[in-house]
């Protein structure tokens, strides 16, 4: 087994490694995925000494905690740390000839409403709980409590009811010792403002900002550093074409990447390309310089992507590199790196 490094979570005595195992694709975002496959993919990252996995209710509707509860579940509880959100609640479909799975490629055929009252926030909880055939989470992530999915109506209803009591219904788990700590994940990195001037949380998970191709949101990392609170990095790859280079249907941000995307990535891998690594290793290892970063969590659809993780994470890429970056514009000059010469 891989002694991977351990940072320690926001101010709580959780220590995750610093490389963790994100749940969207085994709740079979892109592509479906066999039920064998899946328990490979979990089990390989067990064997490479990943501790941190990271799902959520939303991924394949419930089916990505299925899964890796049932992988989780054969191992020592004790070892692994792991992470769910709240903010939705499922159901069976009112219609199930009119049922799609919308983003999913597979998944369950369950449909969502989105909750952040107390009420909602511990039926969640329960559920996710019921689903991973776990009795504890270690950490629960409020997902999604932000303008990208939801109209600015109900996003005002939704905090409403979350600063009513959703949020309380947490801290109360937090402060019994039922979860160890409570996260905010987040799209726009303008949110985490809200979060920060209002509740106590102890990390953010933040998908698409911060990676190779965009670092917008060092001002509110530099917020949370002075805080002590963490960043949990998802989605390193920013959804795709961090991992496939620039290639002729790649995704960014889980749409298609605009020409703008693809000729950024092309500047960038012809400068890996100069100095002999991998795209895929600079995009792993970049977040984690970040003083403010505990985790990066890319996800996986096979063991050799795992293997993969485990590679570019311990790639040695000279200092001279990020250097290029920040002298040709394609990093921002103020963005932390991995060596500063």
């Amino acid at each position: 087994m891989t002694v991977l490094p351990q940072r320690r979570l926001g101010r709580r005595h959780l220590t995750p490694t610093v490389l963790g195992l994100g749940g969207a694709p085994l709740g079979e975002l892109f592509e479906r995925l066999p039920e064998q496959q899946a328990d490979d993919v979990i089990q390989a990252a067990i064997d490479a000494g990943i501790t941190f996995f990271d799902t959520a209710p939303f991924y394949g509707h419930g089916l990505s905690e299925h899964r890796i509860g049932r992988g989780l579940r054969q191992f020592d509880r004790k070892r692994v740390i792991v992470s769910t959100k709240v903010g939705r609640v499922y159901r069976r479909p009112t219609d199930l000839a009119a049922y799609s799975t919308g983003m999913w490629a597979g998944g369950l055929h369950f449909e969502a409403r989105f909750d952040y009252s107390g009420q909602g926030i511990l039926r969640s909880y329960e559920d996710s709980l019921l689903r991973l055939g776990l009795n504890r989470v270690d950490c629960l992530v409020i997902h999604d409590l932000e303008n990208r999915l939801l109209p600015e109506s109900e996003l005002h209803h939704h905090r409403a009811d979350f600063e009513a009591g959703g949020w309380a219904a947490l801290e109360a788990l937090r402060a019994c010792g039922e979860i160890g700590a409570i996260g905010a994940g987040i799209n726009d990195p303008s949110i985490m403002g809200y979060f920060l001037e209002r509740f106590d949380v102890d990390f953010f998970l933040v998908a698409n900002p911060y990676t190779l191709l965009d670092q917008a949101p060092l001002r509110e990392f530099a917020e949370c550093q002075k805080r002590g609170v963490s960043i949990v990095k998802g989605s390193p790859y920013a959804s795709g074409i961090l991992a496939t280079g620039p290639v002729l249907g790649a995704v960014y941000d889980y749409a298609p990447a605009t020409p703008p995307v693809l000729e950024k990535t092309r500047r960038i891998l012809n400068v890996c390309g100069e100095f002999g690594i991998s795209l895929q290793a600079a995009a792993l290892q970049f977040p984690l310089a970040h003083p403010a970063v505990t985790a990066v969590i890319p996800g996986a659809t096979s063991r050799e992507m795992v293997a993969a993780n485990i590679a570019n994470l311990g790639a040695a890429i000279p200092a001279e590199f990020w250097v290029a970056l920040k002298a040709r514009g394609l990093l921002l000059r103020d963005a932390p790196i991995p060596e500063e010469i």
